[in-house]
């Protein structure tokens, strides 16, 4: 891989981390900014500088996009930006260079029906369902507009991109998550107790026809080498086919419509793939974990706060990684609240506690001189951890 070092060693600690079997330092995400765009980064920053581009500093004009549509579908451009966002930073750690080709949270309800609203910032889905009775069963339409549109943008994306970087799986989703973008959040709680053989059904429907989608876009972004595959902004790599599950749609339900509506289609999903992480997203969703580790398929928990809460850091986050922990899972924890001795320190406490067989550590975008240092300080204090809570009996 054309930007990132020591890729070989790379692909063998995330090997170990899905069997929970990693050794020397934890696995860290550590992307580094090149002390060439250092000083336009710090201007940026402090000028609190909002862009559509994000951390694409110093931009040639050609490839800023104008639209949001230039945005999300224009392949060229979508790879060019990336590159350019390559040839300006370095991959620390088990960081790595993969883009994103996504139509948003959720696209397959757009195969299903939905449009995409696009926006520099977002990209969200309008309903489409009114009746269920009107309503033919959910399958596979390789004509929908939607899907023939982004299969052919990744295919565009993965030529210009050869063997440079990954490009990744897009964010389809599952279960529930799926309903509430083409019916309507408040529409499908009241579908979940008036007509819960309905929805039961048509989990049932999304949960068969996932693999139509994700193997298509799969068979174009996988590495010929060894089958291995990237799934967008988790920044995880794995051998064969990798995912990110999730239900959000868990926050607005009891534990009992979570087993009775989704677990049995995790679990389905979940046996089919080779790596799979969980997305567990919000305080409310918590109540969840207990079931979600019952899924034997997930490999690692990925626990989230919400938007703009602390970073999965917090004390008060232990019983997440408590649970799952005990379970024989990994953990993925984003570390980015406070400064960068608060990162230190915040994810020294981590390790010393869970150990560095089972971690993956998501550090925010850093100097080459912080890179530098954490790396060491790692090396140096991180390495071959048990940690005191594998130690309990």
């Amino acid at each position: 891989m054309r930007y990132k070092e020591n890729w070989d060693e790379t692909k063998e600690k995330w090997r170990r981390y899905w069997k929970q079997d990693n050794t020397g330092r934890p696995l860290m995400c550590v992307v580094v900014r090149k002390p060439e765009i250092e000083e336009a980064a710090q201007k940026e920053k402090d000028a609190d500088v909002c862009r559509s581009e994000g951390r694409y500093y110093g931009l040639p004009e050609e490839l800023i996009c104008k639209t949001p549509e230039e945005k999300y579908l224009d392949a060229r451009k979508i790879v060019e930006r990336y590159r350019h966002f390559c040839e300006t930073h370095e991959f620390l750690g088990e960081s790595f260079p993969n883009m994103n080709v996504d139509f948003g949270p959720g696209s397959l309800a757009a195969y299903l029906g939905s449009d995409i609203v696009f926006n520099f910032d977002t990209i969200w889905f309008e309903k489409c369902i009114d009746d269920w009775k009107a309503t033919p069963p959910f399958v596979f339409d390789e004509e929908n507009p939607w899907f023939k549109k982004h299969i052919e943008l990744t295919n565009q994306c993965r030529q210009l991109a050869g063997d440079d970087f990954y490009v990744c799986i897009p964010d389809l989703m599952e279960n529930l998550d799926v309903i509430a973008s083409l019916r309507g959040a408040m529409t499908t709680i009241y579908d979940l107790i008036e007509d819960p053989d309905e929805i039961e059904k048509r989990v049932k429907e999304i949960g068969d026809l996932y693999f139509e989608y994700y193997d298509r876009f799969y068979d174009i972004v996988k590495n010929e080498e060894d089958n291995g595959s990237a799934y967008m902004v988790f920044q995880i790599w794995g051998e064969g086919k990798t995912a990110k599950l999730q239900c959000d749609f868990g926050a607005m339900i009891s534990p009992e419509h979570f087993r009775q509506f989704t677990l049995e289609s995790l679990k389905e999903q979940a046996a089919k793939l080779d790596n799979v992480v969980y997305h567990l997203d919000g305080p409310d969703n918590i109540k969840h974990l207990d079931a979600i580790l019952e899924v034997e398929g997930i490999d690692a928990i990925q626990w989230t706060s919400g938007d703009a809460g602390p970073d999965g850091t917090l004390e008060k986050w232990d019983v997440i990684y408590d649970k799952t922990i005990a379970a024989g899972r990994s953990i993925w924890v984003k570390v980015y609240s406070g400064e960068f001795e608060d990162w230190v320190r915040n994810a020294d406490r981590l390790v010393k506690r869970y150990g560095s067989h089972s971690l993956f550590l998501h550090f925010p975008e850093m100097s080459m001189e912080q890179g530098r240092y954490l790396m060491e300080y790692a090396e140096k204090n991180w390495r071959d951890i048990e940690g005191t809570f594998n130690m309990k009996e």
